[in-house]
């Protein structure tokens, strides 16, 4: 994996430049959206895995698309980089991801639709997100996550971890129990 190209990227939140990382020809690079550094201190991260129906369409199912826009809003004002790695559905892809949505309506929970599917819990890595930030020159982090998987990934890969961002999203009808399950299951630190 390498860095592809970069390029200004304005948005509505702020100016940010726009990162491709992947191979030559690949047609879905993970993407990274980078803020200039206002300060010394360990940059800003959010690790986001895409997740078309909550960050696109703004699904009420997860916390997905509040939790982008809150960490992109972070990362216009205090520097730093979103991680947009394409691993959908938790790493199953989109189909999968539709039909674990199916099993789910009919009382399965995120983890069981996935497995009743053949596919583990969470099939997502975080290696990439180790090489990018290591092509960025960051050694150490501020991570915006609720995930420790994450915040062990990096350590892991080299990259410290000098503090959590918690990025808590209040529960409401529809991902209640989708936001139970990632607590009391996944570990994820929701309080």
């Amino acid at each position: 994996m390498k860095r592809l190209v970069e390029s200004r990227l304005p948005t509505a939140v702020g100016s940010f430049t726009i990162l491709a990382f992947g191979e030559e020809g690949d047609l879905f690079p993970h993407v990274v959206l980078m803020s200039t550094l206002e300060s010394d201190a360990a940059p800003v991260v959010r690790i986001h895995s895409e997740c078309m129906t909550g960050d696109l369409f703004g699904s009420a199912r997860c916390d997905c698309g509040q939790q982008l826009n809150r960490a992109l809003d972070s990362i216009a004002k205090e520097g730093g980089a979103l991680l947009y790695l394409r691993q959908e559905g938790r790493g199953i892809g989109l189909v999968e991801k539709l039909k674990a949505y199916n099993l789910q309506d009919k009382g399965r929970d995120t983890i069981q639709s996935n497995e009743e599917l053949g596919h583990p819990a969470d099939a997502r890595g975080y290696d990439d997100a180790v090489a990018i930030l290591k092509d960025l020159g960051w050694d150490a982090v501020q991570l915006m996550t609720n995930n420790p998987l994450k915040m062990e990934a990096l350590n892991a890969g080299g990259i410290e971890v000098v503090k959590r961002l918690p990025v808590i999203i209040p529960a409401g009808k529809e991902n209640a129990d989708y936001l139970h399950v990632k607590q009391s299951l996944m570990g994820h630190l929701l309080s």
